[in-house]
């Protein structure tokens, strides 16, 4: 059994084993003989139940592999399989418990099965086993075996399940007693006990067999089937071959079920849109995979499509709800402007513009202002220049030959002003006097949306008491490092007048970089 909450199945078999070491405190009272026909009885009425539930598993295996032979065939075949091998073992001990009662009158007079003669006559000879006992562990090793090998890849939780219940002992058929002495897995479990008690064992062996076969075939329906086709989880999506539509113009698009293949073809659909009944043949077609829509575009606005499509599942028809909208949109008269970072421009950097008006290809826009370029598609930069604002017109023509155009004014900013940083960390810091040696002094744009590649030319260095020392690049020289040495712990060393510059842009300008503090700890 894998780990976790045990069935209800095992809790009886535990609840067994329990009276097995109630029986020996005992001494075989007549009380738990009769326990023992009462928990075999239970065993009885569950196998009928899981044979009945095994049977349903089966033929919904059947019933799939009818609908696509060629992806359940082998999964049908392979369920009969297993269903053969259960039936052929579960008889087999069912004949052995028979011949068990043969010689008692009332099967259910459970006081009178005390004696362990007949299994340790048929199972035992000396200390060998008999061929009846051979033949009693030849059954169950090979249940267990080409059950697994028909499961193959994929299955593992049930391949462990199968060969823990089944399992004899260890690598050489061993089990340990209470004593720690190692002893035949089959003397363990069936030498010397009361007949009732082997009778209620084999029971038990049955009803694992029902429930190796219960949950070979639910994996193979489930795992492999009813997830794969079951509509009761899927949902219809609308698909199009763009997200809208002028007026009066043919709409293009079908609805299709998601988590579908193009096998899966409705029979039949209830539509309406905007409340209005849809026939087929004139505003849909049912085809491959979902439902072709014929239907005009309509008014400006937004149309929901709704309904029921309806498939075939298990020889009934189950149907699945329709509910989606698509947007019809008027023609445009102006272009779409928009800066892709922030609704301003900056001097000094490249801003990534969008430029396109809606129907009319990219390469048919054509876009103008003082600094703009284009690069590709509708993908334009902007380096603006002098002054406050920028105007940037966008100019294109309808395939209807109707021109549209269109101006947007953006404000031109300057790169705000850079923090000075040593080993990266801005305003204050405190370290060591040898990490500050090392350190490289950088400057950082904090909260700012493009990523400028900042380099330092030079800065000031002041140690409390020293004179002030001008540095030229971004680390100490050997006058601020002498400088340095004087200083004490707790010393507020300063890093200011730092020169910044933008390296791909060494023309512009920065605003005065923000000085550094930094607090020696040594």
């Amino acid at each position: 059994m894998a780990g976790g909450k045990l069935s209800a199945r095992q809790k009886m078999i535990n609840l067994m084993y329990l009276i097995f070491i109630a029986m020996l405190a005992l001494n075989m009272s007549k009380e738990v003989l009769a326990a023992f026909g009462l928990m075999n009885e239970k065993f009885e009425a569950s196998n009928t139940k899981a044979t009945e539930s095994n049977e349903a598993f089966l033929a919904s295996l059947e019933t799939k592999a009818s609908e696509d032979a060629a992806k359940y065939d082998k999964l049908y075949k392979d369920g009969q399989k297993i269903k053969a091998l259960s039936k052929d073992y579960f008889v087999y001990l069912e004949e052995l418990k028979t011949a068990m009662t043969k010689e008692i009158d009332d099967p259910k007079d459970y006081q009178v099965m005390d004696k362990s003669d007949y299994l340790d006559q048929k199972f035992f000879q000396g200390d060998n086993l008999a061929p009846e006992g051979k033949e009693f562990l030849k059954r169950l090793n090979d249940y267990r075996t080409q059950v697994v090998d028909i499961l193959g890849d994929g299955y593992d939780e049930v391949k462990a399940s199968v060969e823990a219940r089944f399992k004899t002992g260890d690598e050489n058929g061993k089990v340990a007693r209470r004593d720690g002495a190692k002893v035949d897995w089959i003397n363990y479990n069936y030498e010397g006990f009361p007949l009732i008690a082997s009778l209620t064992k084999l029971t038990a062996l049955q009803s694992d067999i029902k429930a190796t076969e219960e949950a070979a075939l639910k994996a193979m329906l489930q795992g492999e089937l009813t997830n794969q086709i079951s509509f009761a989880n899927f949902s219809t999506l609308l698909e199009q071959e763009k997200a809208a539509f002028y007026a009066g113009e043919k709409f293009q698009g079908s609805i299709v079920l998601g988590k579908t293949d193009k096998s899966a073809k409705p029979v039949k659909a209830e539509l309406t849109l905007d409340g209005r009944k849809l026939s087929e043949g004139r505003d849909y077609e049912l085809e491959e995979g979902g439902v072709k829509m014929l239907i005009s575009a309509g008014n400006p606005g937004d149309h929901e499509i709704k309904g029921s499509l309806f498939y075939m599942q298990d020889g009934n028809e189950k149907e699945v709800p329709v509910k989606n909208t698509f947007s019809t949109i008027t023609k445009p008269n102006a272009a779409l402007i928009a800066a892709d970072k922030m609704n301003v421009v900056y001097r000094g950097v490249s801003n990534p513009m969008s430029i396109s008006i809606p129907g009319i290809p990219n390469n048919k826009v054509t876009a103008s202002a003082p600094g703009l370029s284009k690069r590709s598609g509708s993908k334009y930069v902007m380096n603006p220049g002098k002054g406050r604002t920028v105007t940037i017109s966008a100019r294109g023509t309808l395939p209807d030959g109707q021109p549209v155009s269109s101006s947007t004014e953006f404000r031109i900013k300057d790169i705000p002003r850079p923090s000075g940083t040593v080993r990266g960390e801005a305003n204050s810091s405190k370290m060591p006097k040898r990490n500050l040696e090392v350190s490289t002094i950088g400057a950082l744009l904090e909260d700012f949306d493009f990523d400028l590649n900042l380099a330092i030319s030079g800065f000031k260095f002041k140690v409390p008491g020293q004179p002030t020392v001008s540095v030229k690049g971004n680390k100490l020289d050997a006058r601020a490092k002498s400088a340095l040495k004087r200083a004490k712990r707790g010393d507020a060393v300063q890093i200011f007048d730092i020169n910044a510059y933008i390296t791909n842009n060494k023309t512009y300008k920065l605003k005065k970089v923000s000085p550094v503090l930094v607090e020696l700890t040594n």
